[in-house]
């Protein structure tokens, strides 16, 4: 994979192994299937090393050869890959608005604690620089 070419983005399968790899740090094959496993009972070993050699293909996870078992890791780390899918989505489904995501997000998946828990996030930035961005009140 050339040094200019971004990540592509993973699917909803090779999320869950990246998830695997976020938490676990490098990690081998078996120590990824078995820890899918422990969640998704259906998984197969052979699945997950299929899954895990595709993704070094596309440039999603590197692979330390040295050792055997070769051992996996992500490329990205979480919030740089999280923060690169999320500007995609709003560009693509909220016409580049991260108010209407916002918005959306608050009205169907923020549990009461979750927004108790954002409202004194954005009192203390608003405590912190006067109010709204330029300074003005919200």
């Amino acid at each position: 994979m050339l040094k200019n070419t971004p990540t592509p983005h993973p699917t909803a399968a090779e999320l869950d192994l990246l998830r695997i790899l976020w938490q676990r740090g490098s990690s081998d094959a078996r120590a990824v299937y078995e820890t899918l496993a422990a969640e998704r009972p259906d998984a197969s070993y052979a699945t997950v090393l299929r899954q895990l050699q595709l993704m070094h293909g596309k440039g999603l996870l590197s692979r330390d050869e040295s050792q055997r078992p070769q051992r996996y890791a992500a490329v990205e780390a979480q919030e740089k890959l999280q923060t690169s899918l999320l500007k995609d989505l709003i560009g693509k489904v909220f016409s580049g608005s991260g108010k209407a995501l916002v918005l959306t997000a608050l009205r169907e998946h923020v549990s009461d604690a979750e927004r108790v828990e954002i409202e004194k996030i954005l009192r203390s930035k608003d405590g912190s620089n006067g109010g709204g961005k330029d300074g003005s009140a919200p």
